[in-house]
């Protein structure tokens, strides 16, 4: 299979595993390193991305494995879409060192849905308090590789877990419409990436 493609994927119920190169990828604010299948964004200070060149994705599902750390406050790690450039775009990201938290209220703030820059967490978290936030329910350890399943709906983000459990279901903030995806990272984070397949 070629290791890249150029694909609007509207309502195709084809599957295709997407394999990271440094011919397809443009890096945001961060260095790219690949290992062995996996895309690895170093930490820095800012919001970073690799952005898929080669990929057009604007409805369909996204799945992959994705690895943090057990880092609080310096491990945001996740999928940015609907890219309209560096600093314009929606994402769904994890904060891995939430997921065992004994603090309930950290544990609702294991999934984070955006929209930069207009709503980024802390707004959406003071004017719609537990709207674009939620739990992964039986999370893995923060430092282990865990795998989600991303829908992208006109009007809506469903996210769900390997197992399809429904972890998060939040209304998209933007009117406008991309084709780019990235891996997104966070404020001095750094983060890992395999297995990404779109349908």
């Amino acid at each position: 299979m070629s290791s890249v493609f150029s694909l609007f994927l509207m309502g195709c119920s084809a599957q295709k595993s997407i394999i990271p190169t440094k011919e397809n990828v443009r890096s945001v604010n961060r260095e790219i390193h690949f290992t062995e299948g996996v895309l690895e964004l170093n930490a820095a200070e800012g919001n970073g991305m690799a952005i898929l060149t080669d990929v057009s994705f604007q409805i369909g599902t996204i799945q992959l494995d994705i690895k943090g750390e057990n880092n609080p406050g310096s491990s945001f790690v996740g999928i940015a879409f609907n890219i309209q450039n560096d600093s314009t775009y929606e994402a769904v990201y994890f904060r891995p060192f939430n997921f065992k938290s004994p603090e309930q209220n950290r544990l609702e703030h294991g999934i984070q849905y955006i929209f930069e820059p207009n709503y980024p967490w802390y707004r959406l978290r003071n004017e719609n308090t537990g709207e674009f936030e939620a739990e992964f329910i039986n999370p893995p350890p923060p430092d282990d590789w865990f795998s989600i399943s991303l829908t992208i709906e006109k009007n809506r983000v469903i996210v769900k877990d390997s197992s399809g459990r429904l972890l998060m279901q939040v209304k998209r903030l933007s009117t406008i419409s991309s084709s780019k995806i990235a891996f997104w990272v966070g404020n001095y984070s750094k983060g890992s990436f395999r297995n990404l397949k779109i349908q």
